[in-house]
């Protein structure tokens, strides 16, 4: 059974794949059907596109879902696939947790401009990049836990 946040990140990644569908249709409408062509539709889309990719990244999609390249993963020991989930997931972890702050302030620079035609601040429009970045970190830490304990390290296939 799925955890209350894991049903409302997914409810929300939904609700914003849902959303962009139905700005998509308004926009071929539009376009399409009334040779009227509307800018806002363009615009939202891409908006709709970051954060719905994004989120989902960050907080739908589970890491054993990713695409893996785990041929090396299955032809080593459990001891080796131990260490490789540590170095790996230290690298990926610290390296989000090293890009926050500098991603942190792009992103509140970026609050002072605006899309060109809903006028949405990029601060908006980028932030759930920084989002993606922290949600990395707690994986990457819940991971190296996990290969501490010995939990995860079998060598099934993924398909």
């Amino acid at each position: 059974m799925k955890s209350w946040p894991k049903k409302a990140a997914d409810a929300i990644g939904g609700g914003l794949f849902l959303t962009l569908f139905l700005v998509f249709v308004i926009q071929v409408t539009a376009r399409f059907g009334f040779n009227k062509p509307m800018a806002w539709t363009d615009e939202a889309a891409v908006i709709l596109y970051v954060w719905a990719i994004l989120w989902a990244a960050a907080f739908v999609v589970p890491e054993r879902e990713h695409v893996v390249f785990d041929l090396v993963w299955h032809s080593v020991s459990w001891r080796v696939r131990q260490v490789m989930q540590i170095v790996g997931n230290l690298l990926i972890g610290g390296l989000a947790l090293c890009g926050i702050p500098a991603s942190w302030d792009y992103v509140h620079f970026m609050a002072r401009e605006g899309t060109p035609v809903l006028g949405v601040s990029f601060m908006w429009v980028f932030f759930p990049f920084v989002l993606l970045l922290a949600a990395l970190v707690v994986r990457s830490a819940w991971a190296i836990w996990n290969a501490i304990r010995g939990v995860g390290l079998e060598a099934e296939l993924r398909i």
